[in-house]
């Protein structure tokens, strides 16, 4: 198996190994991994491409790529001119934290899967929660590390995938617990955080220039049964199927009537 790896925490993140990790169980003695990820960290960006600029990217080892672009440009940059041929699967991750709930609105994470899905690969995003269980361990991937490899494959076996314009792609996310805590894996729907949004936070700066800093929210803040992130509080880790289908299908038809 050929399979592309890509994040947005960026090619020397930490949860980058722990990927390389899972995907050398996966692509077997006979597979091959490339690596093409951003440069610099890019959190944060959801499916940004960068249209109207171009990137440089640079060979940093065999089949290792840096792209001074957000983790959908490295997954376009991959397929259309890295890669000799496509990737049978793209994973992206394992990100620095959740991106259950809402957090998948603005992920770079999702933003490679979401494009690797635009581009007819099969493709999986990959996240560890972190949380005062698991954020101190020497190896707070260690969830995502022990359990990453045998989900994937699962998916790839016994997932639906779809057909169509927007094909299926996966949101993974390993609960903030020690590996030996967690309790399975579980269907989610996305979840949502009420009154913990994105904010911004003014500073001064010593030459008395006013920035804004963006600010996050709790994080452990349950969204209701069958959600990702109450799995995720539980111990279970959550699989929501996505597609970049944007359309709300269910408000069709009473749009019609209104606009009759």
């Amino acid at each position: 198996m050929r399979i592309l790896l890509t994040n947005d925490d960026g090619i020397n993140a930490p949860g980058l190994k722990v990927l390389e990790h899972i995907a050398a169980a996966i692509a077997g003695t006979g597979g091959e991994i490339w690596v093409v990820a951003p440069a610099f960290e890019q959190s944060g960006v959801g499916h940004c491409i960068s249209y109207t600029h171009p990137m440089m990217i640079a060979e940093m080892g065999h089949r290792r790529v840096a792209a001074e672009g957000s983790p959908a440009d490295c997954v376009l940059a991959a397929i259309h001119d890295v890669m000799p041929q496509p990737p049978d699967l793209i994973l992206s991750g394992v990100n620095r934290g959740n991106n259950s709930g809402e957090n998948a609105l603005y992920s770079g994470t999702l933003g490679g899967a979401m494009e690797g899905a635009l581009q007819g690969v099969r493709s999986i995003a990959l996240s560890q929660f972190y949380g005062p269980d698991n954020a101190e361990l020497d190896d707070p991937f260690e969830a995502a590390r022990q359990f990453g490899a045998g989900l994937v494959r699962r998916l790839i076996d016994k997932a639906p995938w779809g057909a169509g314009d927007y094909g299926l792609f996966y949101n993974v996310n390993f609960p903030p617990v020690p590996a030996a805590e967690v309790k399975g894996a579980v269907s989610s729907r996305q979840g949502f955080r009420p009154d913990t949004g994105f904010s911004v936070e003014p500073h001064m700066s010593p030459s008395g220039r006013r920035f804004l800093w963006i600010r996050g929210a709790k994080q452990a803040v349950e969204t209701g049964r069958g959600s990702d992130v109450t799995a995720n509080l539980a111990g279970y880790i959550s699989v929501t199927p996505m597609r970049a289908d944007l359309t709300a299908h269910e408000s069709l038809a009473p749009l019609a009537e209104a606009l009759r």
